[in-house]
């Protein structure tokens, strides 16, 4: 069992504490009015506190919030992430980068950096199939124990999980969002869409 904190309640964040809940892991949803987040909290099996009670009681924390909100978030809690794996599901859609890499590297150094969860629509966690395949997630972050726990949780959402290098890979694994906001929003191919690796 993890103790996980997720940072955001709507359909990213509220669908990953669903399963990671599901999954027996100690879940915690952080947001800047837990009231909002109390009816998802306790049908899950979870709590909402605020977003600073929530870092201080994660192991791991999840930031499933609107870029926009991400330095300033940071700002507020980034020194408690200290030793933390703090996974960075946040996109700057409209901006140049999409990740929030920097604003740790200002604001919480001492965390490990993941980037996950950013590359695909919420439907595919809430259903991690495409005409009965598994959907690969891909992501990057620090080799050893923060890539084996977040491993473990992505395996635990139901995706199977591809590790493509350590934090310094951010940009390969946001070329994959690239990549399906233009078949997904451009081509209109159905969110529904997903990306997987084969290999022999």
């Amino acid at each position: 069992m993890t103790a996980i904190a997720v940072i955001g309640s709507g359909n990213i964040g509220g669908t990953l504490a669903r399963k990671w809940a599901a999954a027996n892991h100690d879940v915690t949803i952080g947001a800047r009015d837990p009231a909002t987040a109390t009816e998802l909290a306790e049908r899950i099996g979870a709590r909402a506190v605020s977003v600073e009670d929530a870092v201080a009681a994660g192991e791991v924390v999840l930031f499933a919030i609107p870029g926009a909100a991400m330095a300033s978030t940071l700002e507020a809690v980034g020194g408690a992430l200290h030793g933390k794996i703090a996974i960075d599901a946040a996109n700057n859609i409209r901006e140049a980068t999409t990740n929030n890499a920097a604003a740790f590297e200002s604001h919480a150094p001492g965390a490990r950096y993941v980037r996950a969860f950013n590359t695909l629509g919420w439907e595919l966690f809430d259903d991690p199939t495409v005409d009965g395949v598994q959907v690969d997630l891909f992501f990057c972050g620090p080799d050893g124990e923060p890539r084996a726990t977040v491993e473990a949780l992505i395996a635990d959402a139901g995706l199977r999980p591809v590790w493509v290098g350590g934090p310094e890979e951010v940009d390969v694994v946001d070329a994959l969002l690239r990549l399906w906001i233009t078949l997904v929003m451009k081509r209109q191919l159905g969110r529904r869409l997903a990306f997987k690796m084969i290999r022999d």
